[in-house]
């Protein structure tokens, strides 16, 4: 906790400062447009960028991860719990709070009980197909507001707003940098430069309201937005516990496999070591920061943290700073914000998410691994037909399944010596020998309940097409761990072996395997010997041979 204050350097206050002043720049359109999105009034997305980023600095390992609203998430919690509100703001506000406050109770009690590891049970496919689907979601979410009406009966002043900040922040978005650079910016302050293009458009849009009284004119605006810093929170409502427990536990997995994400990006580009446990309790504390301020589940940002990263934050003092600029604006007069269009800041939403869209996971995984390739293609087209909280659960299920499916059906090869060493190698692959008497296989895969008939049946495949071995060697330098069932199958195969007068032998044991072994029986009944390598045992085995009349 705090051990980046207690060695906090003079040199790197600039960079904190600097990072927490635009990063707060980014935050005002952007955790308003989240809070939309979510369902909720814009001003929740400012209270939930304030408290959580301080708490995730006490507490997370990550010195730039950006903690606060987030496109994918805010999502999420709108496709909750605006079900459960039936149209009631005060509900859905309540309902927001309750599900970050269970979001972060599950995310710390996973940190206090060292299951970080979760974090590998969703795979890359998986998250990008979810991700990617998500961003297709809210864009098609945005396109009201955006309008300010359905596509056909768009309203014309909120469309020209809406669209033309589109066009501005993507010209933005591609050429802002180069034009600076141009002009003599250098290429760092020009690529932070351009992260400021939406908070700029948003308030020359802002400008155009009030000066020519488009709110009037039909053009929706944010409204009135208190001022202040959020006031404490706590309140729930007792008869939704139950219907937002499965939620929240699905919203706190996606939010540390965002936040891991982000975070592991930044921490490889300066050798930072990250601590997936303390990132959990860190992010469990975000949240229930959150519901007691008034905001909605939280995570972090890989764009925002990216921000941060480049505009020279060096400590979580960045994030810290940030949150103390946004309460200023609170605490400042607000009648500003009020004019915020909700078609520029719906402009802001479509343009960002549309960064999400990235295929080349989808172009890698394809060409490496088909079934990954089609995870992705379910989990994307998961999210869009049956719902953002069904997609989570195709993705977690496709990650199981592929991951049972693979280690349900082991490589297995059949070795030959390399003739002149004591090297052994596939006889697929290399030109190696084998002796007609003896059949070496090599299990790459540890042996388990789920992949010990696989691997049985490959032996008994393999012995039909070597009719006149008599020795089996099973080399066992891959395998880490044999379970009560594999354990069951050997003792198995062992007999049936011995029943057809072949020899089982087992090489290249590891130590912690030969250890269970040794609690077993299998060692005393194992028709055949134990060697210490596969050169040794293959020597043995031809010279018996030789003796043999």
């Amino acid at each position: 906790m705090l051990q980046w204050l207690r060695s906090y350097r003079r040199e790197a206050l600039a960079g904190d400062v600097g990072a927490g002043f635009i990063v707060a720049m980014m935050m005002i359109p952007q955790g308003m447009a989240y809070a939309l999105v979510a369902g909720l009034p814009p001003v929740a997305g400012l209270y939930a960028s304030i408290l959580p980023p301080i708490i995730y600095a006490m507490f997370g390992s990550s010195m730039t991860q950006s903690v606060g609203p987030m496109a994918i998430v805010a999502l999420m919690t709108g496709a909750i719990i605006t079900p459960l509100a039936h149209g009631s703001p005060g509900l859905h506000a309540v309902l927001a709070g309750q599900l970050a406050l269970i979001a972060g109770v599950v995310l710390l009690l996973c940190g206090l009980l060292r299951m970080g590891f979760l974090a590998g049970f969703f795979s890359r496919p998986v998250m990008s197909g979810f991700t990617v689907g998500s961003s297709l979601v809210i864009v098609h979410g945005q396109l009201k507001p955006l309008l300010g009406a359905s596509f056909p009966h768009m309203h014309l002043p909120s469309a020209a707003l809406g669209l033309g900040a589109i066009v501005l922040l993507v010209l933005a978005r591609l050429y802002l940098s180069p034009l600076l650079q141009r002009c003599g910016m250098g290429a760092g302050k020009a690529d932070i430069a351009s992260k400021l293009a939406p908070m700029l458009v948003v308030l020359g849009a802002t400008a155009l309201v009030a000066m020519f009284g488009l709110a009037g004119q039909g053009v929706a605006v944010t409204g009135a937005v208190p001022s202040g810093l959020p006031q404490l929170n706590l309140a729930t409502s007792s008869q939704h516990w139950y219907a937002l427990l499965k939620p929240g536990l699905l919203i706190g997995f996606i939010i540390f496999l965002i936040s891991m994400s982000a975070a592991q990006t930044l921490a490889q580009k300066r050798n930072e070591k990250l601590v997936s446990n303390h990132e959990l309790i860190g992010l469990g504390a975000a949240n229930i920061a959150s519901m007691a301020s008034g905001g909605f589940p939280v995570t972090g940002s890989l764009s925002r943290s990216a921000v941060n990263f480049a505009a020279g934050a060096v400590t979580p003092l960045a994030s810290i700073i940030c949150a103390v600029l946004l309460g200023l604006a609170l605490i400042a007069p607000t009648g500003w914000l009020a004019l915020m269009p909700l078609p520029v800041l719906a402009a802001t939403i479509i343009v960002a998410v549309l960064g999400m869209l990235e295929l080349d996971t989808l172009r890698t995984a394809w060409r490496f691994d088909r079934a990954d390739a089609l995870a992705w293609a379910v989990t994307c087209i998961g999210v869009l037909v049956l719902g953002i909280e069904a997609g989570v659960v195709v993705g977690v299920v496709l990650s199981m399944g592929t991951l049972i499916w693979r280690a349900s059906r082991p490589h297995i090869a059949v070795l030959g010596r390399i003739a002149g060493t004591e090297h052994f190698r596939n006889i697929e692959r290399y030109p190696a020998e084998t002796q007609p008497e003896m059949l070496m296989l090599r299990v790459d895969a540890n042996l388990f309940f789920g992949n010990v008939e696989a691997v049985t049946e490959r032996v008994e495949d393999e012995l039909r097409t070597h009719p006149t071995a008599r020795d089996l060697l099973l080399v066992m330098s891959a395998v880490n761990s044999i379970d009560t069932t594999a354990l069951f199958a050997l003792s198995e195969l062992n007999a049936s072996l011995k029943r057809r007068g072949i020899g089982l032998h087992l090489a290249e044991v590891k130590g912690p395997v030969m250890d269970r072994l040794r609690d077993s029986s299998l060692p005393d009944i194992l028709n055949g010997k134990i060697f210490l390598s596969t050169a040794i045992a293959a020597d043995f085995l031809h010279s018996r041979k030789k003796e043999t009349p």
